[in-house]
């Protein structure tokens, strides 16, 4: 296995813990919801049921962005060598390393540090459509890009 689809399996490990988390968490509180029986105190009662029904929306719309996040890295190519910086690029520049797919944060391997990143924050943005030997000015910074894999 390549380094780039290290990367990229990484990222699809991240992906699918978060997923597999957030539905045991939706369904923990449908448990809640349903085990919970009418107690004498009706107002609180119902006060608990509406927490956990606002809960389980919240972890819905996670569970949505994170099924996005699962689409995103299927069209990632797990092997592109560009002269341009795309999705999938892992780009290699004076300061750091960034794997442009979905944001996965931090990932280590041969004493290296990337950054799984995606298509939307800043740095990618800023990115996209480069070249090796371009600089790009960052928070204040110029980093040069030294490579595409």
């Amino acid at each position: 296995m390549t380094e780039k689809e290290q990367l990229h399996q990484f990222c699809a490990t991240f992906v699918a813990e978060r997923i597999a988390r957030i539905q045991k968490n939706i369904a923990d509180i449908q448990t809640s919801l349903t085990s919970e029986t009418k107690s004498s105190a009706g107002d609180k009662h119902e006060t608990g049921r509406a927490m956990l029904q606002l809960e389980r929306e919240k972890l819905g719309q996670q569970l949505a962005e994170a099924e996005k996040m699962k689409q995103v890295l299927s069209k990632v190519p797990k092997e592109s060598n560009t002269a341009v910086v795309g999705l999938g690029s892992w780009v290699v520049t004076s300061k750091t390393d960034y794997f442009l797919a979905i944001s996965a944060g931090e990932y280590k391997a041969h004493n290296k540090t990337m950054y799984c990143i995606s298509a939307a924050t800043p740095i990618a943005k800023i990115l996209f459509g480069k070249q090796i030997g371009d600089t790009v000015v960052f928070s204040g910074q110029e980093i040069k890009i030294v490579e595409i894999k």
